[in-house]
C-alpha cells in the first residue's frame, strides 16, 4: 500500500494501463486443511498469475477460518503483492458506524487493502468510516453473482418499483466523495452489469462470476466498460486455480480475452 493523492478510480486506471490487464486473481483457498496449506496454494497462484493481473483479491473467510495463523497469512500475502498491483480484500463488511470504523482500521490500516467489498444496507452512516482514506476503494455489493441474488437484490423496492440493486447504486453514488465507491456486479447477470454502468457511468466495477460460476466474460466486460474503455476489474478464482491448462496459461488467456473485448469497442 502506497500513500497517494489520487482517487481510487484514478489509481485503478493507472494500474490497468501499467499492467495491461483488467483481470483480478481471486484467492479462495477452499478445502485447505490448515493455514499453511492455504498459503502454499496462494503463493503458487501468485507466482503463476501475477504478471497477467492488475489486482489480487483474497476472500477473507478462507483465511479467518484458521484464526491467528490465517490472519498471519493475510499479512504475508499483503507483502507479496507489489505496489503496481491492487490488493482487494473481499469480506463484504457492513455494520453500525462504530463497528465499521474498526473494520476500516483492520482492512485498510492493518492489512493494507487498496480496496474492500462492503454491504451498504445499513445506510449512509455505516458507509462513512470506509470513505475517509484517500486513494482507497470501496466496492458496494449491488447485484451479486450467486443464484440467490435474485431473491432480494432484483426484487422491486420502494415506491418507484425499481430493483433493490439499482436503488443501492443510486444511493451509494450520492455518498461518494469522488472516485472512491465502486460496485460488485456478477458477471452471471450481464444485463444488471449494463444497468449499473448506466446508473454509475464513472464508477469502478468489480465483476465476479466468470469461470466456475458460468458467467460470460465477453458479455460482462462489454457491459461493464466505461466511456474510456476501462473502469472494470474481472475477478477469476477457480477458473485460474483449477484450470487444466495450468494457472499461468489460464490467467494469460483470461487477460487476452478481456483485452480483445476492449479492442473491439
Amino acid at each position: 500500500m502506497v500513500a497517494t493523492t489520487q482517487t481510487f478510480a484514478a489509481r485503478l486506471s493507472s494500474v490497468v494501463a501499467g499492467s495491461g490487464s483488467m483481470l483480478c486473481l481471486g484467492l479462495d483457498p477452499d478445502g485447505m486443511t490448515d493455514a499453511a496449506a492455504a498459503e502454499r496454494q496462494c503463493r503458487r497462484l501468485l507466482d503463476a498469475a501475477l504478471d497477467s493481473v492488475c489486482a489480487v483479491k483474497p476472500n477473507l473467510a478462507f483465511f479467518e477460518q484458521f484464526g491467528s495463523a490465517g490472519y498471519a497469512v493475510l499479512e504475508r500475502l499483503r507483502a507479496a503483492v507489489p505496489d503496481d498491483r491492487l490488493l482487494i480484500l473481499d469480506g463484504k463488511r457492513g455494520d453500525m458506524a462504530n463497528t465499521t470504523s474498526a473494520y476500516a482500521r483492520a482492512l485498510f490500516d492493518v492489512l493494507g487493502a487498496d480496496a474492500i467489498t462492503v454491504n451498504a444496507l445499513l445506510g449512509a452512516d455505516s458507509m462513512a468510516p470506509f470513505l475517509g482514506r484517500p486513494g482507497r476503494g470501496v466496492f458496494v455489493l449491488a447485484r451479486t453473482s450467486n443464484p440467490g441474488a435474485a431473491d432480494f437484490l432484483e426484487a422491486p423496492a420502494g415506491s418507484d418499483g425499481h430493483p433493490l440493486y439499482q436503488q443501492i447504486v443510486a444511493a451509494a453514488t450520492a455518498w461518494d466523495p469522488g472516485g472512491a465507491i465502486g460496485f460488485v456486479v456478477g458477471a452471471t447477470a450481464p444485463e444488471a452489469v449494463g444497468e449499473v454502468r448506466r446508473l454509475a457511468p464513472c464508477a469502478p466495477l468489480l465483476l465476479p462470476g466468470v469461470g466456475a460460476q458460468g458467467g460470460s466474460l465477453e458479455d460482462a466486460v462489454a457491459a461493464a466498460l466505461d466511456a474510456e474503455g476501462g473502469g472494470a476489474i474481472i475477478s477469476v478464482s477457480r477458473g485460474i486455480a483449477a484450470a487444466p491448462q495450468g494457472a499461468t496459461t489460464a490467467a494469460r488467456e483470461y487477460r487476452d480475452r478481456i483485452a480483445a473485448v476492449r479492442s473491439a469497442r
